[in-house]
C-alpha cells in the first residue's frame, strides 16, 4: 500500500491541502482592487453558450465591473457574442465597453485578451485550459475557469503548478463545478461530514443522460474546423464525457468521502452502443468505473449518453446509519435518509449556483485577501479522477492513481491552425477509431 500511495500522490494531496479555498495570502502579495481603483475589467475567452452565460453572470453579480474584450477560436463567434452582450446590457451604460478592435479570433486570440483585463473568464473547450490558465496566472490575472481543467495528466500537473503560483501571487480563482456553490449541497455535505449518516461506506456518481450535439460539416471545413465545432465528441478535446460532464458528480462524491482522501486505483468498462453513425466522433457512449480507496471503500461512477433512456444526474452516498442523495446543482432532491432524515430547504436554484460562482470571485478580489479563494485544487482532483476512469476503461486495466497522474500521454499538439492534423482522423466511411480495451 505504501507503494500505491507513492510520492506523486502525497505531493498532490499536499498541494491540495495548501491550496484550500480559504487560504489567506500575505497582504503584501495580494492584488487589491479597491472601489476607488475603478471598474474591474473582464475578458471573456471562449464565446459559446457557457462563455456568454459566464459573462452575463459576472456582469450581473460582480460589483463595479465591465467587459472589455472577448475572444474565440472562431472570430465570427466572438463578434456575434459581443453583439449579443452589448444588446443584453444596452440599458446599463458602461457595463459592456467592447470596441470592435477588442474582439479577437484564432487559436492565439487569448493572448490578446489577457493583457487588457483584470479578470479572465476561461470558457473554451478543456483541451486549452492548462495553457490558458498558465498564461493568465503568469500575467497576474484573477480567473473564473470552467470545468474540467484538463484532458490528460500532463495538463493536470500543469494546472496544479498554476494553482500554486496563483496562491503565491494572491490571485483568486473560482471554477465551474457548480455543486460546490449550492447552499443546499453544502448543507448536506457538511451533515455527512458531521456523521449524520454514520461512516460513509460508498458513493455513486451518476451522470445518465443523452448526447450533447453534433454540428454537420460545413462547406469549406477542414477536419480541424469540423472537430473544433464538435469538440464534445472527441477525446483529445473533451477527455471523454466522464470528464466533460460526469466530473460534476465525481467532484461531489469525492467531496462527500473527503477532500483530504484520494482513490488509490480504478478499473472500468465501457463502449459504444448507440453512436453508430459516421461523424459521431471517437468517444464511448457508456462507461462504468470503480474507484478504490486505501481502506477498501469503493466509489462508483456511471456515465451514459444515449437518447430515450432513464436519466439521473445525482450522487448517492451510503453510510452506516443511512444515506444521502444530492441532485445536480441542488435542483432536485438534496436529502439525508435513514436514522437521521433531513431534507435541505429548497432555497437554491441553478441561478443561485452560477451567481455564487461569480459573486464569490469578485467579493474575494475586493476583500484584499481577507476572503481569498483558489478552487483549482478540488477541480484538478475531480478532473484527474475522470481521466483515470477513462484510461482504465480504454485499456481494460486496473490503474493506480499514481501511474495515471504520472502518465506522459499528452493530447497537446505542436501546431494549432485550421490546417493542422487532429490526433484522430476519419476513415473512408467517415468513422473514427475507438479505443479497444485489452488492445
Amino acid at each position: 500500500m505504501s507503494n500505491i500511495r507513492g510520492n506523486s500522490r502525497r505531493n498532490f494531496l499536499k498541494q491540495s491541502a495548501l491550496l484550500s479555498g480559504t487560504a489567506i495570502v500575505g497582504a503584501q502579495m495580494m492584488p487589491v482592487h479597491a472601489a476607488e481603483a475603478g471598474p474591474i475589467k473582464i475578458g471573456l475567452i471562449g464565446c459559446g453558450g457557457r462563455g456568454r452565460g459566464a459573462a452575463v453572470d459576472s456582469l450581473t453579480h460582480g460589483q463595479n465591473v465591465k467587459l472589455v474584450a472577448v475572444a474565440d477560436i472562431f472570430k465570427a463567434k466572438a463578434d456575434a457574442s459581443a453583439g449579443m452582450l452589448r444588446e443584453h446590457f444596452k440599458e446599463q451604460v458602461g457595463l459592456v465597453d467592447l470596441p470592435e478592435e477588442h474582439c479577437f479570433g484564432g487559436f492565439d486570440a487569448y493572448k490578446s485578451v489577457i493583457p487588457l483585463c483584470d479578470v479572465v473568464l476561461l470558457c473554451t473547450p478543456q483541451h486549452f485550459r492548462p495553457m490558458m490558465l498558465k498564461a493568465a496566472v503568469e500575467a497576474g490575472k484573477h480567473i473564473f475557469c470552467e470545468k474540467p481543467v484538463a484532458v490528460d495528466a500532463p495538463g493536470v500537473r500543469s494546472v496544479m503548478e498554476s494553482a500554486a503560483l496563483a496562491k503565491e501571487k494572491g490571485l483568486n480563482i473560482t471554477t465551474g463545478l457548480v455543486n460546490r456553490y449550492s447552499s443546499r449541497v453544502q448543507d448536506v455535505v457538511k451533515r455527512i461530514h458531521d456523521g449524520q449518516i454514520g461512516t460513509v461506506v460508498t458513493a455513486r456518481a451518476n451522470r445518465l443522460g443523452g448526447p450533447l450535439w453534433t454540428i454537420p460539416r460545413q462547406e469549406g471545413d477542414t477536419e480541424m474546423m469540423y472537430q473544433m465545432r464538435n469538440w464534445v465528441n472527441f477525446n483529445w478535446m473533451a477527455g471523454e464525457f466522464i470528464n466533460d460532464v460526469t466530473v460534476h458528480q465525481l467532484d461531489v462524491a469525492l467531496w462527500c468521502i473527503g477532500d483530504e482522501l484520494t482513490p488509490v486505483n480504478a478499473y472500468g468498462l465501457g463502449g459504444r452502443i448507440a453512436r453508430t453513425q459516421p461523424d459521431d466522433g471517437d468517444m464511448y457512449d457508456t462507461m462504468s468505473v470503480v474507484y478504490e480507496y486505501a481502506d477498501g471503500r469503493p466509489l462508483y461512477a456511471f456515465s451514459r449518453q444515449i437518447t430515450g433512456c432513464f436519466n439521473n444526474a445525482a450522487v448517492h452516498v451510503s453510510g452506516s446509519k443511512g444515506g444521502a442523495e444530492i441532485s445536480n446543482v441542488g435542483l432536485g432532491r438534496v436529502a439525508i435518509f435513514g436514522e437521521n432524515p433531513y431534507d435541505a430547504p429548497n432555497i437554491a436554484t441553478a441561478v443561485d449556483t452560477y451567481r455564487t460562482q461569480h459573486a464569490t470571485l469578485y467579493n474575494a478580489i475586493r476583500s484584499g485577501g481577507k476572503e481569498y479563494v483558489n478552487h483549482l485544487p478540488h477541480t484538478a482532483k475531480a478532473t484527474m479522477a475522470a481521466i483515470l476512469g477513462r484510461m482504465a476503461s480504454y485499456t481494460g486495466q486496473k490503474m493506480t492513481w499514481e501511474a495515471a497522474l504520472n502518465s506522459q500521454e499528452s493530447f497537446t499538439m505542436s501546431d494549432y491552425s485550421w490546417d493542422a492534423v487532429p490526433p484522430t482522423l476519419p476513415d473512408a466511411e467517415g468513422r473514427y477509431k475507438l479505443a479497444i480495451p485489452g488492445r
